[in-house]
This record gives C-alpha cells, sequence and structure tokens, in this order.
C-alpha cells in the first residue's frame, strides 16, 4: 500500500520537473535547498530566484527565432517586459540583461524609466512602449522624454485625444501605434475592450488625423486580448480580425511596420501543465506570414509584451504550518503563519491556483487538509490544488515541524495586496529574499526587504 507523500506525487503527477526535484525528503526549487533557506532566513518569507527571468525571456526569444527561420519570416522579433507584473527594480534589472524593450502603463512607470537613465542602467536609445489610458500626467511625461532625445518611446494611443495633447507638446517628429479594441470573450461581462479604438475607426480615424499630420509617424498596430495566447477559436478569430486592420493599413500607410501582439503566455501554475509555447509562436507567425502574402502587403515586426511569463516563474512564497484546527469529522485545517489575503490575494480574489508543495518530510504518510490563513476572515484559505479537488499533505505533527511553498507566484501578488503599508487584519509583510547564482553556480542570498515590524505598521495607522 502506497501511503507515503512521496508515493502520491509519483503516483499521479509528472515529477521530478525541470523546477523541482526532492533530495534526502527535502524540495529542491531549481537546485535552490529550500530547508537551508528556511533554517537561514525563517518563514513566512518571499523569494525571488532571478536567474529564471533571464531563462524565460531567452526560451521566448529562442522560440521566435526558431519560427521565423522555419516560416522564413522576413522582419524582426522584440521582446518586452511588461512592467506592470513586477515594478521591483532588481526584475527590471535582469530582464535588462537580456537586451529587451520595455512597455509601460501608466505616468509612474516613466519615472522609473528615468530613474534607470540617470543610473547608467540604460541609454536614451531604449526602446519604450506606452500602454494604457493616459491622464494628462501621462502623456506630459512622455512628452517630455521624447524632447529630451528619448526618441525610441512609442506611445500608442488609447483614444483619439491622446494624439491632439502629445502634439501640442512634442517639438520633434515622433512614433506613435494605435491599440485596437478587440471585442471581448463571448463570457465576458462587456463585448468591447475598455481600451483602445474600435476596428471600424481605425481606418478612418488615421486618414483624417494621422496621414498628414507634420510630426507624427504611425508605426505600430497593438493588439491584445484579455484572455491571453490560447489555441482557441476565439484567439484566432480575434487575430485575424486584427490581420485584416493591418493589411488595409499598410496598403494607405506604408510607414506601419509593427505589430504588436501583447502579452498573454500562460505560466505553469500545476505540475500538470501542459501549453505548446513553440507550436504557438509557430503558428502565430505561420499565419501573420500567410495572411500578409495573400494581402500583398509587407509582413510587420512582431512585438510581444510578456509579463507574468517573464517574472512569474521566479517567486516563491515559504509558510510554515503552525497548527491544525479538526473542525469536525471529514475537515482538517493546517494553519500557516501568515495570510494568503495579504501575501497571494489571487487565490481568494479570483481564485486562482499556484503550484503548491511541502518543503520536507516527503516519506511521510499524508492526508487530505485545508489550509487556513491567520486572518479572521472566511475567505483566507486556499481549499484545492488544480490537478485535484483537495489537498494532500504529509500528516500535521506537533514535534516534527511542516514547511509549505507556493511557486511561481513572482507576478502581481506584492502590487495588488499592497508591498509595505498596512493588511488586512495588520498581517506583516514577509520577508523578501532575492537567490543569483555566481559564476561558480553558487547560490547568492541577499535580503531585500526585511519583515514588517509592529511598531512600523502602528506609525502608519498614526499610532
Amino acid at each position: 500500500m502506497k501511503i507515503k507523500y512521496s508515493e502520491l506525487i509519483d503516483q499521479t503527477l509528472y515529477f521530478p520537473t525541470e523546477e523541482f526535484n526532492v533530495s534526502e525528503n527535502n524540495l529542491l526549487f531549481h537546485d535552490i535547498p529550500l530547508m537551508e533557506v528556511v533554517e537561514k532566513f525563517g518563514t513566512p518569507l518571499k523569494v525571488s530566484y532571478l536567474p529564471k527571468i533571464s531563462q524565460n525571456i531567452q526560451k521566448a526569444k529562442s522560440w521566435f527565432k526558431e519560427a521565423f527561420e522555419k516560416t522564413e519570416y522576413k522582419k524582426n522579433y522584440r521582446y518586452c517586459y511588461c512592467t506592470k507584473s513586477s515594478h521591483f527594480k532588481f526584475v527590471i534589472e535582469e530582464a535588462l540583461k537580456n537586451d529587451i524593450s520595455i512597455e509601460t502603463s501608466s505616468a509612474y512607470d516613466m519615472d522609473i524609466v528615468k530613474s534607470l537613465y540617470k543610473e547608467g542602467k540604460v541609454t536614451k536609445d531604449i526602446e519604450v512602449i506606452c500602454n494604457g489610458f493616459k491622464t494628462d500626467d501621462y502623456l506630459a511625461k512622455i512628452s517630455d522624454m521624447i524632447n529630451n532625445g528619448f526618441e525610441n518611446i512609442t506611445p500608442i494611443l488609447d483614444n483619439y485625444r491622446e494624439l491632439d495633447k502629445l502634439t501640442e507638446s512634442i517639438d520633434t517628429t515622433f512614433d506613435i501605434g494605435i491599440r485596437i479594441a478587440s471585442e471581448e470573450e463571448p463570457k465576458f461581462e462587456f463585448y468591447t475592450s475598455r481600451l483602445g479604438i474600435g476596428y471600424k475607426d481605425i481606418i478612418p480615424y488615421y486618414s483624417q488625423k494621422i496621414a498628414e499630420h507634420p510630426n507624427a509617424r504611425l508605426k505600430m498596430l497593438h493588439f491584445f486580448i484579455n484572455t491571453g495566447i490560447k489555441d482557441t477559436a476565439y484567439y484566432w478569430n480575434e487575430l485575424y480580425k486584427c490581420l485584416r486592420v493591418y493589411a488595409r493599413l499598410k496598403k494607405i500607410a506604408p510607414e506601419v511596420n509593427s505589430l504588436n501582439i501583447g502579452g498573454g503566455f500562460p505560466i505553469k501554475t500545476s505540475l500538470q501543465f501542459d501549453y505548446d509555447y513553440q507550436y504557438m509562436v509557430e503558428e502565430i507567425v505561420s499565419q501573420i506570414k500567410k495572411f500578409c502574402e495573400e494581402e500583398g502587403v509587407e509582413e510587420p515586426n512582431i512585438y510581444t509584451e510578456f509579463g507574468s511569463f517573464t517574472v512569474g516563474e521566479s517567486g516563491a512564497n515559504i509558510y510554515k504550518i503552525i497548527s491544525q484546527k479538526r473542525q469536525n469529522d471529514r475537515e482538517k485545517w493546517n494553519m500557516i503563519d501568515s495570510s494568503f489575503m495579504t501575501t497571494l490575494p489571487d487565490t481568494w480574489a479570483i481564485s486562482r491556483h499556484f503550484i503548491m508543495l511541502p518543503l520536507n518530510r516527503w516519506d511521510d504518510t499524508y492526508e487530505r487538509v485545508f489550509l487556513g490563513g491567520l486572518t479572521c476572515d472566511s475567505d483566507d484559505y486556499y481549499n484545492s490544488e488544480q490537478h485535484t479537488n483537495a489537498i494532500y499533505l504529509p500528516v500535521f505533527s506537533d514535534t516534527k515541524p511542516l514547511y509549505i511553498g507556493f511557486f511561481h507566484t513572482g507576478a502581481y501578488q506584492e502590487t495588488i495586496g499592497g508591498y509595505g503599508g498596512v493588511h488586512h487584519c495588520l498581517m506583516p509583510q514577509p520577508r523578501h529574499i532575492l537567490i543569483q547564482k555566481d559564476e561558480n553556480g553558487e547560490f547568492q542570498y541577499e535580503i531585500f526587504r526585511e519583515k514588517q515590524e509592529p511598531e512600523d505598521i502602528l506609525k502608519l495607522l498614526g499610532y
């Protein structure tokens, strides 16, 4: 009879994987000895493994390079990092090691670019794609940077007003793009995205406002759908509608040379994750090439804006099981030493799942449990994994501590939950460490931010 936790994993999941392995009954994450990390830094703990950022960028670049060669695609590919998925300096600096561009979504992102420039991390040649609805402050910062020599900044028009405001404040020629207001998935709450300009309005708008513009040059058509890049009829239908606009636009606007297909590459949220990245890239590239050939127009440079894919798989959250509550004959609650609502808000806000595994005691027997956070809120829990409707962990013991990790949590969680500041039930923010590898392959640990102390939280509240 198979009763050990390790045996349960062996018979139900693909294991070990590229990221995970077990040594001496303890979990390794990219070969990082997690129990040693716990002994050194304690729990709860936020971990960022920076080499994974560069690894994923290089993977995507290789997929597009192979697809371009296979289809004899004549133009170029450009990888942009979507900063809103994680604005941390250590993330952007790691990403910039890989010859990428940056995609912004607010005025505050422009301050990040200026800060990186002042520190010598980027030059004025850096390519910045400015997305999102643009406030006057956002537009002013874009204009100011273009006027000061940042020639590769491309504002993507979200509405008609933005070009008028940019024209008033930019005193040189500048590139622009137009975002298509894609139609949302049929089950969505509304029909058309609130972002961008409608399919039918783009050609008339170009003819009336951009074609004879003295300074603005239309360079890019921007396409993005909320569900991400998936092999579904909905995705391909929206892409074809976008390509029809591109072909019509290219025929009257030869200066248009780039198609931005946005973001939306998924990340691994289960050990049974199954997504053929290479197939999707090749299919997208071949469909773009085929459509352009049929329409008799030059194929575009292809841009992507990957956020979660860039940074998501670099993150992990580690907790200790501090107690078990038995509420009835069937329900056992393992209580973590933190809060899901504070540190992993997507688990309760949108019922998101992450890869969850114990760090130790893999040779112990297992039991079915629920996981509860420390806040006095009924939504502060985690109750199932993607591959099953339950959670199984080594049996709780008062004498043998159990540690668990949630993995691939590097995107959005800190900014949604609030980094620093005051959290629900005054749960403190955990210590955050960065992990790098040196030239000898040795792991290097750095404390990025210490855990919050009670007095820091009380001070924010005015006490």
